[in-house]
């Protein structure tokens, strides 16, 4: 627990394939209040394996005593886990929230990771203050997203999936595309045009947040899509998924 003079900041997990990152989370200011602990994610990444691994994590955070948020590379509904693109299948129906509450002792929910990045980047960091619908997108392996409306996460909306004239988004917009293919910043830049002008025709968004490593090669290839909608690059990157579920953790113990 925290020492009685300090609070009980909740704590964010973010899960990823290669490694599983932890620390305390200072809500006011959205930045860490304690040290990033890693562990590597075990080999294979099971359900039970995952939560030994969190209890690992929390060990070397011993002053953190409030909820705990995680991330999880799939989608979450009330706390189960109902996909598995890219992490082990086992995880498929797994309530999430009881196993991780139960192997720690400690209140714990889970969350998305993009809807958990998009969560951080509304509240503190390139959306922060921005009224009406935010979609925040991350460009990786694959294309991670949420929407945020007035603060508001609609959930699990895995916009990277839609499907583009005849192909599935995120296997010719994402950045992994961009490498496997050597594409130029331009011609990767028409590719994610085509995307981002079909968000903008289905959902009118206020404003769309670029995010993933990426990110931070935006002046390459931001200033090239042209759409109307304004497109701005993350600006919490890889902190943002571990802010994201500290939050997450903290709306589930008021509400």
């Amino acid at each position: 627990m925290a020492p009685a003079n300090q609070p009980d900041h909740p704590t964010g997990i973010d899960f990823g394939g290669s490694g599983i990152k932890a620390a305390a989370v200072d809500l006011e200011t959205g930045d860490f209040a304690s040290e990033r602990v890693r562990v590597d994610t075990p080999q294979p990444a099971t359900p039970d394996a995952v939560a030994e691994a969190m209890v690992e994590l929390l060990a070397q955070l011993p002053d953190s005593g409030g909820p705990v948020g995680v991330t999880v590379p799939g989608v979450v509904r009330h706390g189960v886990v109902h996909s598995a693109a890219n992490i082990d299948k086992a995880w498929i129906g797994t309530d999430a929230d009881a196993l991780f509450t139960r192997a720690t002792g400690r209140d714990v929910h889970v969350v998305n990771d993009a809807d958990a990045a998009g969560l951080a980047e509304v509240r503190y960091g390139a959306a922060r203050g921005q009224r009406g619908l935010v979609i925040v997108t991350t460009l990786g392996t694959g294309i991670g997203s949420a929407m945020v409306h007035d603060g508001v996460l609609v959930p699990n909306s895995e916009l990277g999936h839609l499907e583009i004239d005849g192909h599935n988004a995120e296997s010719r917009a994402a950045n992994s595309a961009r490498e496997r293919e050597e594409l130029s910043w331009e011609t990767w830049a028409k590719r994610l045009r085509r995307y981002y002008s079909t968000l903008e025709a289905l959902f009118s968004p206020d404003l769309i947040v670029v995010g993933g490593g990426v990110s931070k090669h935006s002046d390459e290839f931001l200033p090239l899509i042209g759409i109307d909608t304004p497109l701005v690059p993350a600006t919490l990157r890889n902190k943002a998924g571990i802010v994201g579920a500290a939050l997450v953790a903290e709306r589930e113990l008021r509400d």
